[in-house]
């Protein structure tokens, strides 16, 4: 998995926000369309597309997405 990769199926999450936008240094959680559904997608996405597993706090401690890509990667079994 790559950043590229990940932005490609997270992006469907971000309604508002065209993918171009989506860079590592997004701070994610400030975007117009970012809500607490985005995030509970996040985890399901991660667990389906990623087999990885991320908690709300691993969503809530990663400021941007290049930190939440890490996470990721992390959780991937």
């Amino acid at each position: 998995m790559n950043f590229d990769s990940f932005i490609e199926k997270i992006a469907s999450l971000f309604e508002e926000t065209p993918a171009a936008e989506l860079t590592p240094q997004t701070r994610y959680k400030e975007l117009p369309d970012w809500t607490s559904l985005v995030a509970l997608s996040l985890i399901v996405l991660a667990f389906n597309e990623f087999e990885s597993t991320i908690s709300g706090d691993d969503i809530e401690a990663a400021g941007t997405l290049g930190e939440l890509f890490e996470r990721v990667k992390k959780g991937a079994a």
